[in-house]
């Protein structure tokens, strides 16, 4: 009975150690890597369309407490607009172009 008992230990034993082995390839294998890279690549898109949120709502708070009008981005500007602009940014009258991101790095 204690042989039968050790033999079924050691089976047992056996087949957790192989499942975690395989279980282990997997994870390291080119699809196991591109499994967890899609999880990621997900979590950093997420994390993107809130902070691009964040930051529109700012802006509107911004520009309520500055008593401008709110900023339409889908809207083209017209050149009198553009004009205006590029001769002065930072006028409280303008209002920034659909890419703003670049447009603060070069005032900077």
């Amino acid at each position: 009975m204690r042989r039968v008992f050790w033999v079924a230990v050691g089976a047992a034993a056996g087949v957790y150690a192989v499942r975690k082995v395989q279980k282990t390839l997997h994870a390291y294998s080119p699809s196991g890597l591109a499994e967890r890279a899609g999880g990621v690549s997900d979590q950093l898109r997420g994390f993107a369309e809130e902070v691009r949120a964040g930051m529109a709502h700012r802006e509107a708070e911004l520009r309520e407490a500055l008593g401008m009008e709110p900023a339409d981005p889908d809207a083209p500007l017209t050149p009198a607009e553009a004009a205006d602009l590029t001769d002065h940014p930072a006028s409280p009258g303008s209002r920034p172009r659909k890419n703003s991101v670049q447009n603060r790095s070069r005032s900077t």
